[in-house]
Order: C-alpha cells, then sequence, then structure tokens
C-alpha cells in the first residue's frame, strides 16, 4: 500500500484534534456521505449459552463479575495559568501534535489527551502533566 498523501495526512490531524464526542459522530456521517449501511449489531437475544441454574446463580455471579479494564484515556482537567507553557511542551513530548494544534487542546480543557493507553502509560503521563503544573485523570 503507498503512503498517505499528504491531504490525508491532515485530515486524520484535523481528525485526531476533535473532543472525543465529536471523534465518535464522524463514522455514522461518513457512512451516510457515503451511501453505506451502518454494521448491524448481532443479538444473542433468544439462544442458550450454557446451563441455567433455577435460581439464577450463574447470572448474578456473571453480573458480579465486571471485566477489568484494560484499555485507559488521559483528560487533562485543569492547568496554572503560569505552566500553560510547560503543559504544551509535555503534551507535545507524548503526542505527534505540532506546537499550534498542542496549544489550541490544552485551550479546550477538559479535554482527552491521549486515548488507548495501558495503565502503566496513564500513570506515566498523568505524573509528567502533574510535574509541569496541570491536573490530569484517567478515564
Amino acid at each position: 500500500m503507498p503512503p498517505p498523501s499528504e491531504k490525508v495526512v491532515d485530515l486524520a490531524d484535523c481528525i485526531a484534534a476533535l473532543p472525543p464526542e465529536e471523534i465518535k459522530q464522524i463514522a455514522p456521517v461518513l457512512l451516510f456521505r457515503l451511501n453505506q449501511e451502518p454494521p448491524q449489531a448481532i443479538s444473542g437475544q433468544g439462544f442458550s449459552f450454557g446451563l441455567q441454574g433455577g435460581s439464577g446463580a450463574g447470572a448474578a455471579k456473571a453480573e458480579e463479575k465486571k471485566a477489568e479494564k484494560t484499555v485507559f484515556d488521559v483528560k487533562l482537567e485543569k492547568f496554572d495559568a503560569a505552566a500553560k507553557i510547560k503543559i504544551i511542551k509535555e503534551i507535545r513530548t507524548f503526542t505527534d501534535l505540532g506546537l499550534k494544534e498542542a496549544k489550541e487542546l490544552v485551550e479546550k480543557v477538559p479535554v482527552i489527551l491521549k486515548q488507548s493507553l495501558t495503565k502503566e502509560e496513564a500513570e506515566a503521563i498523568i505524573a509528567k502533566i502533574k510535574t509541569a503544573g496541570g491536573v490530569a485523570v484517567v478515564e
């Protein structure tokens, strides 16, 4: 596959700079514009996936046992106004954003800085933001 054109890279940068709420809106709008049908969800309704106890004990255990979260997002909650430049520089170290994009991102506080991270990566970024004078949280 050939490398993406500059236009495609610029478009990807613009999309990456959007807030998470707007990013979620891209797929449906794009499918509509391209006259594509949205994918249909597969329902397990009506199918039996194992033995069922008379008291529903298996279902109760399944509800109690929640899947442990393995993917995390880092959200910048707030920062000290005097530390704005430090925060922008720090954000540029763990993202591929340019100076302008990083500045615009910081000015949108509260905002998701990075998505789909491991717990260790998220904690490392939060520590860096805290050192620079900001407050970030894991979502």
